[in-house]
This record gives C-alpha cells, structure tokens and sequence, in this order.
C-alpha cells in the first residue's frame, strides 16, 4: 500500500512540476502588465478625484480652465540652444502591425526627422521633446463624459476607424495608441510657447482637427488645436489667433469648439466632397474656401493666394495655427486632390511668408497625409523653409 503511494507521488511530481513552471512564465509575461494597469488605474482614480473636487459647482467653467492651464506643466523651460522643432519618438504607433491596418502612416513623425537628421540639416540634440498631456490638461477643452468614454476600447476603435482593437484590453490601447496621442497633444500646445518666443514653431506631429471637446473621429481622438490656443490666451496673453487649415479635409472640429469665438478666425480649404460632411460645423467657418476634388496644383496656388490675400485684409491675428496636412497630395487615398510635391512645398512657404511678412509668429502641425511619401514631402518643406531664411534650423 505504502509503496502505491510513493509510486504515485513520484508520478505527480513531474506533472505538478510542469504547471508550476507553466504558472511562473505566465505570471513572469503578465506581471508587467499588470503592474501598468493598476499604475495606470491608480493614476486615473486620483486624476478623477481630483477633477472631480475641482469642479466645484460654485466655480464657474472659465475660472476652472484658467486654474487648470495655470497650473499646468506642458509649457516647459526649453534651452535657448534647442531649435524649436518638436517630436518625441513616443510619437510613433507601433501596434502588433494593427497600425497598418489603417491608411495613415503612423510612423511618418520619426521618418520625418530622420530625414532631416540623417541629412544633416537638424541635430538630433536639438528637438525639443515635449510632455504628455495629463487628464487636467486635456479638461481644459475635453468633457469628462468624453474622457471617460476612451477607455472602452470599441469607442476608440471608431475614432480610429482600426475595428480589430475593439476587441483588446483598453489598458494596452492607452498605452499603444492614446498616450503617443496624449503626447502630441503636449508638443501642439508647447510650439505655441515656441512660435512666441522664436517667431516659429514646428510640431512634427498633431494636428488632430476632426476632434472637439465632446467627440473624436478620423484618427483624432484629443483637439490639440483647440486646446493649443486656450493654453495661449491664458499664459501668452494673446486674445487673437487664426486658424489656417490646408488639409484637405474640413477641421470640423475647432470649428464647433470656436463656433461662437470671435477671437479666433478660421480659414479652411479643403475638399467639400469628402469626409467629415460636417453641414453644422462649416457654418462656423470665418473664412470658407472649397477646393473639389480633381483640383491641380496651379489651380489650388491660385485658390491660396486669394485666401491669403483675403485673410490680410479681414484680421490681425497674434499668432497664426497652420495645419499643414500632407493628405492634397496627387495619389492620396482620401484626399481627392491632385497637388505636386513641390506644390506642397510652395504651399507652406506661402503660409509661413505670409506670417512673416507680418511678423505674426506661426505654429505648423503636420496633420493628414495617407501615403508612404508624405514623409518624404514633410522633410523637402521643412528644408525649403530653412533654404528660404523663413526659418532656421542651425
């Protein structure tokens, strides 16, 4: 009897053996992951506790933005030798090849200063790395309800229009996909400080201008724009800026958050017969101009010249917010335009003389852009620019 046993532990003992060890690997896989989502739990309990104390009914909405953006940290000291060119490599999306899932190339902000660095036109110790914007900061535009609904992670699979992530845990999509967000957010925001300081500012990223504070689409899910130019009324002082959005889908989104502004003026042009179809929003369009689909590079200079024409005339801005999308390229997927890489090199020194000529400092947010060259395009403006004395790079 005494030996059956024995015989039978000893028969055990390899099995129990090989789930222990199973066990160990997983625990040894998991536990980082674990460990991040209850950081990221805790980080989000005391945020919205916070929050939540400082909406105190009896302060009233205007007085809580200002308190939020006073005690905000995104506008962050940056070295006089530093040029105000801003990325961060946790700019890129690099998701399980998900990213890839969709038409935007999630990786043209480090190809971009790749480009540039490896051609030795920008120093890589030079770019200003910016900070993540936190839940306080994004408060200042962002509903709460809004924010909260980010993290279901089928929420953020239609904002991002890549359905596959519907199905994973929303902790990893908020590291993957919403934090290289968040930190864009952060680079918008602090090229205003940038463009104030210097006359200039280029955020190798942003640009998300199909969100508002209450809802987020066409891979924008934070209104970097909107929450750009709120930070500025407060910590630059500013009470006029202009809008200049040359992607070629409609930024329906600072459109309804400025619906009613007058301090700021929007000029848009962009292609009426695509995506967002937002009727409601391009009533808010200060300045609306319509380019069809089909249109060539002569014929969209022309349209530019006469906006810009136009724009001098009808307001004084302080600074200038130009989103520069890449998406009117001749063989984009949705942009439906037929304009030159050189077209849009001439474009963007149109814009940035513009401002020049008046000496109105500028930000430039790279924006839409849905094919592989995009990048390719960014870098050649970039490097036109500096060629042009319109900026500099050394």
């Amino acid at each position: 009897m005494k030996i059956g046993v024995i015989a039978a532990k000893a028969t055990e003992a390899p099995s129990q053996l090989r789930i222990k060890s199973t066990l160990y690997l997983i625990l040894a896989f998991t536990s980082p992951f674990i460990l991040y989502r209850c950081a990221r739990a805790l980080a989000m309990f005391w945020s919205s506790s916070s929050s939540s104390s400082s909406s105190d009914p009896k302060i009233d909405a205007e007085t809580l933005r200002r308190r939020r953006i006073n005690s905000s940290k995104l506008y962050l000291h940056v070295n006089p030798s530093k040029v105000p060119v801003i990325y961060s490599s946790y700019y890129d999306i690099s998701f399980l090849g998900m990213e890839k899932l969709h038409p935007f190339d999630s990786s043209k902000w480090g190809r971009v200063c790749r480009f540039l660095i490896s051609e030795r036109h920008l120093e890589k110790n030079s770019i200003v790395e910016p900070l993540e914007a936190s839940t306080d900061d994004l408060l200042v535009v962002h509903t709460e309800a809004y924010l909260n609904s980010l993290k279901y992670s089928v929420n953020v699979a239609t904002i991002t229009e890549v359905p596959p992530i519907a199905i994973l845990p929303n902790w990893l999509i908020q590291m993957k996909v919403l934090s290289p967000f968040r930190r864009q957010v952060g680079g918008t925001i602090l090229a205003a400080k940038l463009a104030k300081q210097r006359g200039w500012a280029i955020n190798i990223g942003g640009g998300f201008h199909h969100c508002c504070s209450e809802r987020g689409g066409g891979f924008c899910a934070y209104a970097d724009i909107s929450l750009c130019i709120h930070f500025a009324f407060v910590l630059l002082n500013i009470s006029r800026v202009m809008i200049i959005d040359l992607d070629a889908h409609q930024g329906n989104g600072h459109e309804i958050d400025f619906a009613d502004d007058r301090r700021v003026y929007i000029l848009d042009m962009y292609n009426p017969q695509i995506y967002p179809f937002d009727m409601k929003a391009r009533n808010y369009i200060t300045q609306k101009v319509e380019v069809v689909t089909g249109t060539t590079t002569d014929e969209y200079l022309k349209e530019l010249d006469k906006a810009l024409e136009v724009a001098r005339g009808n307001f004084a801005p302080e600074l200038i917010v130009y989103n520069a999308g890449t998406d009117i390229l001749d063989g984009d997927p949705l942009g439906g335009l037929k304009v030159s890489p050189d077209g849009v090199i001439r474009r963007d020194e149109k814009v940035f003389r513009f401002a020049r000529e008046r000496n109105i400092p500028i930000l430039m947010v790279t924006s839409g852009g849905y094919m592989k060259t995009s990048a390719r395009v960014i870098a050649d403006s970039i490097i036109n620019l500096s060629r042009k004395e319109l900026i500099d790079l050394a």
